[in-house]
C-alpha cells in the first residue's frame, strides 16, 4: 500500500499488518536475553561498573572485554579478525559444544553477522573465467543472500534440490546430478548447506552430514555450514550436529583434508539479537597464502561492529552454573525456546489441517514453508498479471488480511510447486489469528484446491 493510499485512508478489511515475512525476533515481541544486555551496557558506559544495579559476573565479563578494546573503549577499531579474547571465548564455546574438538582461535573470523563472512569467503573463492568460473552449489529452496552475493561476484550458481517429500532432507545422489551437470558449464568448487534450514526448518540427522563430508571430500569441495540456527532444534529425536565435530569424528584423512567454513551469529537462536550485527566464522584448512588473503581482505573493512563483537562473546561465553546470573538467564533462554517450539508444532498442526496446504514438520529454525495447491484458474489470472502464482496470492493475502509472507519463488522451489514462507516469531496469540486468517483466506478464496 502507498503512503499516498495511506493518507487517503483508504479502507482494508484488516486493522495492522502482521509482518511474518522476516526472521527479527525482538520486532516480533521476543524479549532481549537480560544478560546479554547488561554486559553490552556496562561495555558501551563504563561508569555503570561502580553501580550496585548490575551483577558481578556481568561487571567481569564487561571489564575482560574492554581490556581487550583499544584505550579500554567499545568505540576504538579492533583488530580486523576480531578482538582476541572475544575469539578465546568463541573458539571454547565450539570445544564445548563440539565434545572436546580442538578449535584453534587463530581460525576464528569475528564477522558483522554471519551474512558478511559467508560473503568474505565466498569473495575469495571465486575465480576463473568461462567454463572455469567457479560454481557454488546451493540448495533449493535456498536463503536469498546466497544467490545474491554469487550474482554480485558473477559466480555460476548451482542448485540442488532439497527433498519435500521426506522432509526436505538433503540427497547424495541430488548432489552428485547436480555437480556433474554443473560441470560441463562451470567448475563447481563450492558447496554450501544451511543446517538447520531457512527456509526448510529441516535438521539434518549425523548419516546425512556423513555423506555430505565424504562426497566434499572425493569431489575436493569446499564446505560451507551455515549454522545460525544451531540452538533452534525442536522436534524429538532431532538434535543438531556441527559439520566440524562430525568430520573430525571421521578421522584424520577428512579432518586434515576437507575445507570448512562454519557460520554462527547474535541474530537467531533464543538471543535475537539481529540489529548488532555479532557473528563469527570458523575456517579450517585453508592454505596459508589464502589466509593471508582472508586476512587481507577483511582488514579493508577494518572492524566488524565492537558491541557486536561483545554482543557475540555473551553467547558464546554465558553465565555458567554457580554464578549469580545463571538462573536468570537459563529461565529466560528456555522460555525462548520452549516457545519457539510450540508455535512450531502449532503452525504445522494447523497447516495440515486446511485442504490444500501441505506442511513439512518443524524441526528447527524460525520458518514454516508450507507447500500451497492453486489451481490453474488462479495460475492463470497470475500470468495475466505478469506475476508468479505463489507471489500474486502472498499479494492477495496482504491485500485482504494484512499479513506479509514471502512467496516460494524467492527462495526457488520444483518447478510446478508453490509455497510461502512464514516465520513462527508472532507471540502464540497473534500467530493463532495469523493462522486462522491464513487458512480462511485459503479455504474462502478461489485459491482452494478443492
Amino acid at each position: 500500500m502507498s503512503f499516498a493510499l495511506y493518507k487517503r485512508g483508504i479502507k482494508k478489511p484488516f486493522t495492522e499488518v502482521i509482518k511474518a515475512n522476516i526472521g527479527d525476533a525482538q520486532a516480533m515481541g521476543q524479549r532481549p536475553i537480560t544478560f546479554l544486555r547488561q554486559v553490552v551496557a556496562l561495555c558501551t558506559y563504563p561508569n555503570l561498573l561502580d553501580s550496585p544495579s548490575f551483577p558481578e559476573d556481568a561487571k567481569n565479563r564487561a571489564r575482560r572485554i574492554l581490556q581487550g578494546c583499544g584505550g579500554n573503549s567499545l568505540g576504538s577499531y579492533s583488530a580486523s579478525q576480531g578482538i582476541n579474547c572475544i575469539r578465546e571465548d568463541v573458539a571454547s564455546y565450539i570445544e564445548r559444544r563440539d565434545g572436546g574438538v580442538p578449535a584453534d582461535p587463530d581460525n576464528i573470523y569475528l564477522t558483522t553477522g554471519a551474512s558478511d563472512g559467508i560473503a568474505t569467503i565466498l569473495k575469495i573463492l571465486v575465480s576463473g573465467g568461462g567454463k572455469s568460473r567457479t560454481g557454488v552449489m546451493i540448495p533449493i529452496p535456498q536463503y536469498p543472500l546466497y544467490s545474491a552475493v554469487i550474482s554480485e561476484l558473477d559466480a555460476i550458481q548451482v542448485n540442488y534440490y532439497l527433498d519435500e517429500e521426506n522432509c526436505w532432507a538433503l540427497d547424495v545422489n541430488e548432489l552428485r546430478r547436480s555437480l556433474n551437470e554443473a560441470k560441463a558449464y562451470c567448475n563447481p568448487k563450492v558447496l554450501c548447506i544451511i543446517n538447520p534450514g531457512n527456509p526448510t526448518g529441516q535438521v539434518q540427522n549425523r548419516k546425512c552430514i556423513e555423506d555430505v563430508i565424504h562426497f566434499a571430500w572425493e569431489e575436493k569441495l569446499f564446505l560451507l555450514a551455515d549454522e545460525v540456527y544451531q540452538d533452534n532444534v525442536y522436534s524429538e529425536g532431532c538434535q543438531f550436529h556441527s559439520f566440524k565435530k562430525i568430520l573430525y569424528e571421521m578421522g584424520p584423512e577428512y579432518y586434515n583434508n576437507v575445507e570448512l567454513a562454519s557460520f554462527h551469529s547474535t541474530s537467531k537462536g533464543y538471543m535475537g539479537e539481529c540489529g548488532y550485527r555479532g557473528g563469527y566464522m570458523e575456517v579450517i584448512n585453508l592454505h596459508p597464502e589464502i589466509k593471508g588473503q582472508l586476512v587481507k581482505l577483511l582488514s579493508v573493512r577494518l572492524c566488524p561492529p565492537v558491541s557486536g563483537q561483545a554482543a557475540m562473546d555473551i553467547v558464546v561465553n554465558p553465565p555458567i552454573p554457580g554464578e549469580e546470573s545463571y538462573s536468570q538467564f537459563i529461565k529466560e533462554k528456555e522460555s525462548v525456546l520452549n516457545n519457539l517450539a510450540k508455535k512450531a508444532k502449532l503452525t504445522e498442526d494447523m497447516f495440515n489441517k486446511v485442504p490444500g496446504i501441505h506442511c513439512n514438520t518443524l524441526q528447527g529454525a524460525m520458518y514454516a514453508f508450507p507447500r500451497i495447491f492453486i489451481p490453474s484458474k488462479a495460475i492463470e489470472e497470475a500470468k495475466a498479471h505478469k506475476m508468479a502464482p505463489d507471489m500474486f496470492y502472498c499479494m492477495k493475502l496482504l491485500e485482504e488480511t494484512g499479513i506479509c509472507v514471502v512467496p516460494g519463488s524467492g527462495f526457488g522451489q520444483r518447478e510446478g510447486s508453490y509455497h510461502f514462507r512464514m516465520t513462527i516469531l508472532p507471540p502464540v496469540e497473534k500467530l493463532k489469528i495469523l493462522l486462522e486468517k491464513v487458512k480462511d483466506f485459503h479455504i474462502n478464496t478461489t485459491y482452494s484446491a478443492h
